[in-house]
């Protein structure tokens, strides 16, 4: 199993429940162009993968995941890593499909927009990885 999670990295770990996190992970689907598999939080992939990598009473969930061999990194720690990722790499990666939210309308809202915004800056983190 760790196998399979090293010959996916890097990738992107997302909350695939919430509206605008999937339309987050679909622009960071578009800029990457097939070189950054994206994997729903709530997804059975997502599900092992995180197992391997997070402690079992670790919240992963509270942002979203930029994870390379090394390093998984969080919320805002995470945006300037996956950015150069994506304008240095030249490996083209399978990609996984993107999972349609399932959300209320309360996660379409303004407000919502400005929590997870506020989240994502607020929000950061880096744990170092031992994988492979």
């Amino acid at each position: 199993m760790e196998n399979m999670v090293v010959d996916l990295l890097p990738l992107v770990i997302y909350d695939d429940k919430c509206y605008l996190c999937s339309k987050f992970a679909s622009i960071v689907h578009i800029f990457s162009r097939n070189k950054i598999p994206i994997i729903g939080h709530y997804s059975k992939e997502g599900m092992k993968i995180k197992s391997k990598i997070f402690d079992t009473d670790y919240d992963s969930t509270r942002m979203f995941w930029f994870v390379t061999q090394n390093s998984a990194y969080g919320g805002r720690a995470a945006i300037m890593p996956l950015v150069w990722h994506i304008i240095t790499s030249t490996r083209d990666r399978p990609t996984t499909e993107l999972f349609l939210p399932t959300c209320s309308k309360e996660c379409k809202t303004i407000k919502s927009f400005f929590t997870r915004t506020t989240s994502l800056l607020y929000n950061s983190e880096k744990i170092a990885l031992k994988l492979g």
